[in-house]
Protein backbone atom coordinates (compact mmCIF):
# COMPACT_ATOMS: atom_id res chain seq x y z
CA UNK A 1 0.00 0.00 0.00
CA UNK A 2 2.92 2.45 0.14
CA UNK A 3 4.15 1.79 -2.81
CA UNK A 4 0.40 2.97 -4.38
CA UNK A 5 0.34 5.94 -1.68
CA UNK A 6 3.69 7.44 -3.05
CA UNK A 7 2.65 6.50 -6.67
CA UNK A 8 -0.49 7.91 -6.38
CA UNK A 9 -1.46 9.85 -3.56
CA UNK A 10 -4.57 11.94 -4.76
CA UNK A 11 -6.57 8.95 -5.29
CA UNK A 12 -6.38 7.40 -1.85
CA UNK A 13 -9.18 8.84 0.79
CA UNK A 14 -8.22 8.29 4.30
CA UNK A 15 -10.57 8.92 7.26
CA UNK A 16 -9.05 9.95 10.65
CA UNK A 17 -11.20 9.62 14.07
CA UNK A 18 -9.31 10.75 17.10
CA UNK A 19 -5.75 10.52 15.33
CA UNK A 20 -6.42 6.89 14.44
CA UNK A 21 -6.87 6.01 11.09
CA UNK A 22 -10.18 4.21 11.05
CA UNK A 23 -11.06 3.92 7.19
CA UNK A 24 -9.43 4.48 3.47
CA UNK A 25 -10.50 3.69 -0.48
CA UNK A 26 -7.83 4.35 -2.74
CA UNK A 27 -7.00 2.89 -6.44
CA UNK A 28 -5.00 3.81 -9.53
CA UNK A 29 -6.30 5.81 -12.69
CA UNK A 30 -5.88 4.32 -16.22
CA UNK A 31 -6.87 3.36 -19.69
CA UNK A 32 -7.55 -0.11 -18.89
CA UNK A 33 -11.70 -0.64 -18.45
CA UNK A 34 -11.56 -4.01 -16.55
CA UNK A 35 -9.28 -4.39 -12.96
CA UNK A 36 -6.89 -7.23 -13.81
CA UNK A 37 -5.02 -9.31 -11.02
CA UNK A 38 -1.42 -7.72 -12.28
CA UNK A 39 -2.74 -3.96 -11.03
CA UNK A 40 -2.59 -4.45 -7.79
CA UNK A 41 0.80 -5.41 -7.74
CA UNK A 42 2.29 -2.78 -10.92
CA UNK A 43 1.93 0.86 -9.43
CA UNK A 44 3.59 1.51 -12.44
CA UNK A 45 0.06 1.07 -14.69
CA UNK A 46 -1.08 4.88 -12.85
CA UNK A 47 -1.83 7.29 -15.97
CA UNK A 48 -3.12 10.16 -14.35
CA UNK A 49 -5.16 11.12 -17.27
CA UNK A 50 -6.67 7.96 -17.40
CA UNK A 51 -10.35 7.10 -18.24
CA UNK A 52 -11.20 4.69 -15.29
CA UNK A 53 -10.59 4.96 -11.62
CA UNK A 54 -9.97 1.73 -10.12
CA UNK A 55 -10.39 0.59 -6.84
CA UNK A 56 -7.71 -1.21 -5.25
CA UNK A 57 -8.82 -1.46 -1.55
CA UNK A 58 -11.72 -0.01 0.59
CA UNK A 59 -11.18 -0.88 4.72
CA UNK A 60 -12.18 -0.42 7.71
CA UNK A 61 -10.24 -0.57 10.89
CA UNK A 62 -11.90 -3.14 13.24
CA UNK A 63 -12.94 -0.48 15.93
CA UNK A 64 -14.17 1.96 13.46
CA UNK A 65 -16.86 -0.38 11.80
CA UNK A 66 -20.63 -0.20 11.67
CA UNK A 67 -20.59 4.00 11.30
CA UNK A 68 -20.86 4.07 7.77
CA UNK A 69 -17.55 5.28 7.09
CA UNK A 70 -16.67 2.92 3.97
CA UNK A 71 -19.99 4.18 2.48
CA UNK A 72 -18.98 7.62 3.27
CA UNK A 73 -15.90 7.32 1.48
CA UNK A 74 -16.94 5.75 -1.45
CA UNK A 75 -19.67 8.07 -1.80
CA UNK A 76 -16.77 10.67 -2.46
CA UNK A 77 -14.20 8.63 -3.72
CA UNK A 78 -17.01 8.18 -6.99
CA UNK A 79 -17.29 11.76 -6.50
CA UNK A 80 -14.14 12.74 -6.98
CA UNK A 81 -13.65 10.06 -9.97
CA UNK A 82 -16.59 12.09 -11.49
CA UNK A 83 -15.02 15.90 -11.21
CA UNK A 84 -11.68 14.68 -12.57
CA UNK A 85 -14.22 13.79 -15.99
CA UNK A 86 -13.33 9.52 -15.50
CA UNK A 87 -16.04 7.36 -17.13
CA UNK A 88 -16.35 5.77 -14.19
CA UNK A 89 -15.16 3.52 -11.41
CA UNK A 90 -14.45 0.08 -11.45
CA UNK A 91 -13.22 -2.69 -8.72
CA UNK A 92 -13.65 -6.08 -7.51
CA UNK A 93 -15.26 -7.38 -5.01
CA UNK A 94 -17.38 -11.21 -3.45
CA UNK A 95 -20.17 -11.87 -3.61
CA UNK A 96 -21.56 -10.89 -0.42
CA UNK A 97 -20.53 -7.29 -1.30
CA UNK A 98 -22.38 -7.29 -4.33
CA UNK A 99 -25.27 -5.27 -2.04
CA UNK A 100 -22.83 -3.14 -0.40
CA UNK A 101 -21.65 -2.14 -3.68
CA UNK A 102 -25.40 -1.86 -5.72
CA UNK A 103 -26.60 0.88 -3.20
CA UNK A 104 -23.91 3.46 -4.37
CA UNK A 105 -25.16 2.34 -7.57
CA UNK A 106 -22.40 0.18 -8.99
CA UNK A 107 -23.80 -2.64 -11.45
CA UNK A 108 -22.55 -6.17 -11.00
CA UNK A 109 -20.92 -7.48 -14.62
CA UNK A 110 -20.64 -10.69 -13.06
CA UNK A 111 -17.98 -12.76 -12.34
CA UNK A 112 -14.33 -11.99 -13.67
CA UNK A 113 -11.28 -14.27 -14.41
CA UNK A 114 -9.24 -12.75 -11.01
CA UNK A 115 -7.75 -15.63 -9.32
CA UNK A 116 -6.39 -13.63 -6.54
CA UNK A 117 -6.47 -14.95 -3.00
CA UNK A 118 -7.89 -18.22 -4.62
CA UNK A 119 -11.70 -16.26 -3.81
CA UNK A 120 -14.40 -15.63 -6.64
CA UNK A 121 -14.75 -12.39 -7.81
CA UNK A 122 -17.59 -10.16 -9.14
CA UNK A 123 -16.50 -6.91 -11.23
CA UNK A 124 -18.54 -3.85 -10.60
CA UNK A 125 -18.61 -0.91 -12.25
CA UNK A 126 -20.78 2.81 -12.13
CA UNK A 127 -20.34 4.63 -15.38
CA UNK A 128 -20.78 8.47 -15.89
Amino acid sequence: MQKRLKAYPDHYLLLFEGGALAAYVGGAVTERADLEDFMFSDASIHDQKGSWQMVFGLGTCPAFRKKGYAFHLMRRFIAMAKEEGRRGVVLTCKPQLLSFYSALGFEDEGVCPSSHGGQVWHQMRITF
